[in-house]
């Protein structure tokens, strides 16, 4: 539940330009699009964190940084300078960070990509300059690296580069040195480079300060369209064109026989495997994975899906997919990575000519997933065979922050089935504030012929489209359709959203992550921001948002509004309460009177303890009975991050959900799922981590422990195993965990650069 470095940051931003004096005073002038020249190293550069190396003597300076949150482009409380200078290998980046109170610098030693509730410094860097996507490259005072991609719907925090750094608490507050290699980024291939970029820093006390060297408007929502401007770099190429990535694991595998309840443990196995990367340009990669080792060494954390009646969306953690992934989302989610579940062998191609893109995905999967929408739930089938899957990906930029795209997708199930989808769709900026989303998307899917696979879905629904097709898979084929579109504005003050969504019933997404059709939704959300920047808060923002669904037969299913308000105190700490008025048709029975409200909380008050929950209350639907009705229940979230040591960090999680009847209060449900990772960092790349998991409602316990050395994101050793226990007996009241499975694994892997 940590915050995100942008997730808000358009809402803490100005545009203003201020006045060089008033009053005969001088009046602090921000960066506005700021340009850099830099030249080549007049040295050799160590990355050791003590930036006194001769290649730092002709370095050029970045000064003059603008706090934009939660100040409104003002002068920061603390200085910061940033030193930036290249060699044929690497770009180097150093920064300075002033602090008037050392001892309260936020400085965690642990894992890659943990260092967001840290002080930390780093650097946006757009190499295309169409404000497209942005490299995030971070590290905290003690060196310890963050890395994403910012685009304009997300930022994804599981991208990584490889990248050096060193940090050092001294006196005066912190420094930090990096080494950024060439051959980490993606840029045009041409002799001279003209970057976008600024550097940043967070500096989390009474508020989580953010400064920039280039500043930022509220009023202007494409952030690295107010970058500045970086120039110099000449005749720099990749350091290499091929990367190898082999890997060997081994594994021990035992489980609990049913038929006589014994422990049978399996015989000691192994496997290897190997990636290629080959880079044509620095901007067109191909890739390529034989027998790849895609297994999970941390598992997802378990959601509560008791009243769920669609699929449960698990974030991509696999490396090969996450590299350009920003290419493919969409609004229609129409690739979903894991729909690759276990590929024996893939390959992919990502390429930037100018301002067009492609990305190309293909697959050879041995145990296949599908996802199975309808109008009021989702089916879900873990396996469907071996299938082979195809896709591919095309963007063009234009203007700032604008763009079009198109998508087709194709899997094919061995011995008969197919999924085949096309996708187009468009993002237009204009007048600043005001941008149209958009998608179209059309589908084809012939099922193939085996009733076995869909037996269990047809036992409770047996057609769909208004009885036009079965949903067994009897080798029935039909189109499907879907369309997006929105009209948004984005400013200082005043924000709205205006959504429109249409999937009919015969829309699936083979490779996608599609959870529902047969389903017309429009909403409209409005929001009113105020920056009071005081000695109590940062911001307030009230909000509604109101909203009505129906499906492709003109049945009126749900409409809703949902007023909200969501404060940012000071002592990092942000409070959003809000309520919830809907009225729905659910299989059949019209249910009135749904009303909940709704409090979350999050703070990062101190180093030691950050914290926050979740709670609704109210009435809700009862889904999962065979009637159903409306009843009072309560869903509860609460988690933490204790950190007692510099080296240890304590992360309990607990999720609650209950529901009882309104007419007598019986009970309809009631459970929780707890959680605890605890991880111990013996050096940057040496750690110990345990995961402890309690499933009240499966009545599971499962242990996780992992030693993981990591060098890089790439070259890593892993040692770990998993367990698993259930109470197989929870009638007679006492909490007799049995062991069921249980497996132990190793694996490295190491990044080999030609």
């Amino acid at each position: 539940m940590s915050q995100r470095l942008f997730a808000t940051i358009l809402l803490f931003s100005s545009a203003a330009n201020f006045a060089h004096s008033q009053n005969g005073a001088t009046v602090f002038q921000p960066n506005i699009k700021p340009a850099l020249e830099i030249r080549r190293a007049a040295g050799p550069i160590q990355i050791d964190g003590e930036l006194n190396d001769a290649g730092w003597a002709d370095a050029a300076r970045a000064k003059n940084f603008t706090e934009i949150r939660p100040g409104d482009q003002t002068k920061p409380p603390v200085e910061t300078e940033s030193l930036v200078a290249y060699d044929d290998a690497n770009l180097y980046i150093a920064f300075f960070a002033h602090d008037d109170h050392p001892n309260s610098i936020r400085a965690t030693l642990q894992d890659r990509d943990a260092i967001w509730q840290d002080d930390f410094v780093g650097i946006m860097l757009d190499t295309y300059g169409d404000g497209a996507w942005a490299y995030e490259i971070f590290a905290n005072p003690l060196g310890i690296q963050s890395d994403a991609r910012w685009t304009s719907q997300n930022e994804d925090d599981g991208f990584n580069i490889i990248y050096h750094s060193k940090g050092k608490v001294t006196a005066a507050g912190y420094q930090v040195e990096m080494a950024i290699p060439f051959s980490s980024l993606r840029f045009p291939d041409k002799a001279v480079q003209n970057w976008r970029i600024t550097f940043f820093r967070t500096h989390p006390r009474d508020s989580r300060r953010q400064y920039s060297w280039s500043t930022v408007s509220r009023d202007d929502p494409c952030f690295p369209c107010q970058f500045g401007t970086m120039t110099g770099i000449e005749n720099v190429k990749p350091g290499g064109s091929l990367e190898l990535l082999p890997s060997v694991v081994g594994f021990q595998a035992g489980s609990l026989r049913e038929q006589d309840s014994r422990f049978v443990n399996q015989k000691v196995d192994g496997a290897a495997s190997l990636g290629l990367q080959y880079a044509f340009t620095p901007s067109l990669i191909a890739e390529a994975t034989y027998n790849p080792d895609f297994s999970q060494v941390e598992s997802d954390a378990a959601q509560i899906d008791v009243n769920t009646p669609f699929a449960l969306f698990y974030p991509e953690r696999r490396p090969f997919f996450q590299e350009g992934s920003d290419l493919f989302d969409t609004w229609y989610n129409a690739f979903y990575t894991r729909s690759i579940n276990d590929p024996v062998v893939a390959a992919k191609l990502t390429g930037r000519m100018n301002r067009t893109s492609i990305a190309y995905v293909g697959g050879r999967d041995e145990h296949s997933p599908l996802i199975l929408p309808f109008e009021e739930r989702s089916a879900i089938l873990q396996e469907v065979g071996r299938s082979t899957s195809n896709i591919l990906r095309a963007k063009r930029t234009f203007w700032e922050d604008s763009y079009i795209g198109g998508m087709a997708t194709d899997r094919c199930l061995d011995g008969g089935g197919s999924g085949t989808l096309f996708s187009a769709d468009g993002l237009f900026r204009f007048k600043k504030n005001y941008r149209l989303e958009w998608q179209a998307v059309f589908s084809h899917t012939k099922e193939p012929k085996n009733a076995n696979l869909t037996a269990g879905i047809s036992q409770r629904q047996t057609h769909f489209d208004g009885g036009k097709h079965t949903t067994a898979f009897d080798g029935e084929s039909f189109n499907g359709n879907a369309m997006y579109a929105s009209f948004e504005r984005e400013a200082r003050h005043w924000n709205f959203d205006f959504d429109y969504w249409a999937s009919s019933p015969t829309f699936r997404a083979d490779n996608g992550f599609v959870t529902r059709n047969d389903d017309r939704r429009a909403s409209f959300w409005t929001g009113y921001f105020f920056y009071p920047n005081n000695k109590i808060f940062d911001r307030l923002s009230p909000a509604v948002i109101a909203g009505r669904f129906w499906n492709y037969s003109g049945v009126r299913k749900d409409n809703w509004i949902r007023p909200r308000i969501n404060v940012q105190f000071k002592k990092q700490t942000q409070v959003f309460l809000g309520s919830v008025f809907s009225t729905e048709l659910f299989r059949g029975a019209e249910i009135s009177g749904i009303r909940r409200i709704e409090l979350n909380v999050n703070s990062n008050f101190s180093q030691p303890v950050t914290f926050g929950f979740w709670l609704s209350h109210g009435r809700s639907i009862a889904r999962n009975l065979s009637k159903p009705l409306l009843g009072k229940g309560t869903d509860f979230q609460a988690w933490a991050t204790l950190k007692p040591l510099q080296r240890l960090v304590i992360q309990p999680e607990y999720s609650y959900s209950t529901l009882d009847t309104l007419t007598n209060g019986k009970n309809i449900f009631a459970g929780y799922i707890l959680r605890s990772r605890v991880n111990y960092q013996f050096t940057r790349e040496l750690f110990l981590r345990m995961i402890v998991q309690y499933d009240n409602f499966g009545k599971g316990l499962s242990l996780e422990p992992l030693l993981s050395y990591k060098l890089n994101p790439f070259t890593i050793f892993y040692l770990g195993a998993t367990q698993q226990y259930f109470d197989l007996d929870p009638a007679d009241g006492a909490r007799d965990f049995t062991q069921t499975s249980r497996q132990f694994f190793m694996k490295f892997q190491y990044l080999v650069r030609i």
